[in-house]
């Protein structure tokens, strides 16, 4: 895969002689680190340079490769751009595989099918859509560990060549991002820069923003214009966008209707969108958190609510058996229920809902490696 970009570079080189007296051996130098460091980092995906920062590994300047003629730095650039899609002001690598997405929804999410229907639909039917009125936004909900941000990744690594690390892709932690309430007019002029900025760079880009409930009312309303009906703002369209918002809030709503089904008989699939997203508006409205106190969702800017139902006992085993595999494991039956066991289950004598979820499944797993 690189032998086409070094063929042509010794070529320029060796057409243009004197190529010492356009660059010092230094800025030769530099300019292989950067880019075995950029290589390294974004098409093999590796551990990137933890000094990205450092003035030895800066994007090389106009002048260095004034040296090169402009047909040598169209074919590296349509070589570069090969590696995935470009955008007009970089390469995106965006690839949105919704088929891929599909298949992981399926095969590696248990227990939501709501979750996994509505995700691909909404995606799909936003992608196809060639003049989108605004940005897509979806705001997940449930029980800490029942998934919400493992179907997030999964958008991200089917959407971006790159996954998570891609330059369209960001992630924002309430707690982490935005700790201090005081530092609030800060934090919305930081948060208009990253959106306005990551937009300019890619146009369909993903923002993803976990524990939704805990934003400042504030920073909702800093994002709130740009997932709303205007052609652009300041220029800027934004209507390609996508906003992914992961809360807590509604999971009581979500587990009284799961409950409910078990108790009436009927299956957990039986469970629909009807019977869940006018109690999530209704609890996301009147809970405390940013959401309540704000005036998004009277203008229906959240396109969907996405319920995420607390996991059952073979639910979580289905989850241990991944880990078990993604690490290269052995395992049987008895040590998937040994796992599933260790978990809280309400009611515990039914081990019906899991109340630590799938995330904690690693963690339990880690007692039977040696």
């Amino acid at each position: 895969m690189i032998l086409p970009l070094f063929l042509p570079l010794a070529w320029a080189l060796s057409v243009n002689g004197e190529f010492g007296a356009f660059f010092q051996l230094g800025s030769i130098s530099n300019v292989s680190r950067y880019y075995w460091n950029y290589v390294y980092c974004n098409i093999w995906e590796g551990e990137c340079h933890p000094h990205q920062d450092d003035s030895s590994l800066q994007v090389p300047t106009e002048d260095s490769w004034s040296m090169f003629s402009e047909d040598y730095m169209q074919l590296l650039s349509n070589w570069y751009c090969s590696l995935g899609q470009c955008c007009e002001t970089g390469d995106c690598r965006i690839i949105n595989n919704i088929t891929g997405l599909e298949k992981d929804l399926e095969q590696k999410l248990h227990g939501q099918h709501l979750a996994q229907a509505v995700v691909v639909r909404a995606i799909r039917g936003f992608l196809k859509n060639p003049s989108p009125e605004k940005a897509l936004t979806l705001s997940f909900h449930g029980w800490s560990g029942t998934g919400k941000n493992f179907v997030s990744r999964m958008i991200s690594d089917n959407l971006y060549r790159d996954g998570m690390k891609s330059q369209c892709v960001r992630l924002f932690i309430s707690p982490f991002h935005f700790p201090h309430a005081k530092l609030v007019d800060v934090y919305q002029g930081q948060l208009k820069d990253w959106i306005s900025g990551t937009v300019q760079h890619c146009p369909q880009a993903l923002f993803i923003f976990d524990e939704a409930e805990k934003l400042h009312p504030g920073l909702i309303d800093t994002i709130k214009p740009y997932m709303d009906y205007y052609q652009d703002l300041d220029g800027i369209s934004y209507r390609r966008a996508i906003f992914i918002f992961l809360s807590n809030i509604g999971g009581a709503a979500i587990n009284e209707v799961t409950l409910d089904f078990w108790h009436s008989g009927q299956n957990r699939e039986d469970v629909d969108m009807e019977d869940l997203e006018p109690r999530l508006r209704t609890e996301a409205l009147q809970s405390q958190g940013g959401f309540s106190q704000s005036q998004h969702l009277t203008g229906n800017l959240i396109d969907f609510f996405v319920p995420f139902l607390p996991l059952e006992y073979r639910h979580v085993k289905l989850c241990a058996r991944d880990a078990f595999r993604s690490r290269g494991l052995s395992y049987s039956e008895e040590i998937l229920d040994e796992v599933a066991r260790g978990m809280l289950y309400v009611p515990k004598e039914e081990k019906l809902f899991s109340a630590q979820g799938c995330k904690s499944v690693p963690q339990r797993i880690n007692f039977f490696l040696p």
